[in-house]
């Protein structure tokens, strides 16, 4: 690894991510099949591609992700509890939950909780919370990242990808709220290896990314600067 980085395998970081909206199951096959063979912790798929995926990953490592109220947030929290109740029917051990910006910022903080907090318990999975932090202050992600902990989440995660992406600034932000306490996923704009590793640095416990077979590749590039 060249001087500057440690020797981190970052493949068990790496959520392999596919939500093109033009996503195919010949798509998922390709994925899941990569998520085993490179060893990634998951594949984050649409929730009509859970079924599938968890049929190709029985008996793997790999665990089968999905995306509940994406990419906006803006749906009921009734229709956000059926969309993961049926993704973890289906199969799903993992929930990345975009929360609701609009009442974050009106001052909805009951509702934020309450609807964050029915998904984690009545469906008992692995439940990452979506802040979106391109698009709030850093007061703002202060609060959301409260209201995700308390309400019983697994990860802060940074972004959908759709409005910006994931910083070193505001891992570092989340590590310092999380205190261990809970993990962190880094979502949104991953397109080298040096930024993957910078991420895990910062504090980063997993990875949401489309391009995980090329960041693989450039840790090959890097130890060669060596």
């Amino acid at each position: 690894m060249a001087a500057d980085y440690p020797d981190i395998d970052i493949a068990p970081f790496i959520d392999h991510t596919l939500l093109i909206t033009t996503a195919t199951s010949a798509h998922v096959e390709q994925w899941c099949e990569q998520a085993d063979r490179f060893g990634f912790a998951a594949v984050c798929i649409y929730p009509t591609y859970v079924r599938l995926a968890k049929e190709l990953l029985h008996g793997k490592k790999p665990q089968v992700c999905t995306v509940i109220g994406f990419p906006t947030g803006a749906t009921t929290s009734a229709t956000k509890l059926y969309e993961a109740l049926e993704a973890t029917e289906n199969g799903a051990t993992e929930l990345d939950v975009v929360l609701n910006l609009g009442w974050l910022k009106a001052g909805k903080t009951d509702e934020v909780h309450r609807e964050i907090a029915e998904i984690c318990e009545e469906t008992g999975q692995t439940v990452k919370v979506i802040l979106e932090t391109s698009l709030l202050t850093d007061a703002e992600k202060r609060l959301a990242a409260e209201l995700a902990m308390e309400a019983g989440a697994a990860f802060l995660k940074t972004s959908t990808g759709w409005n910006g992406g994931a910083t070193v600034e505001d891992i570092r932000l989340l590590k310092e709220l999380a205190r261990d306490r809970i993990g962190i996923k880094a979502s949104g704009g991953i397109r080298t290896s040096e930024q993957a590793l910078d991420l895990i640095l910062a504090g980063a416990t997993r990875l949401g990314t489309s391009r995980s077979i090329e960041l693989i590749q450039g840790l090959d590039k890097l130890e060669k600067k060596e």
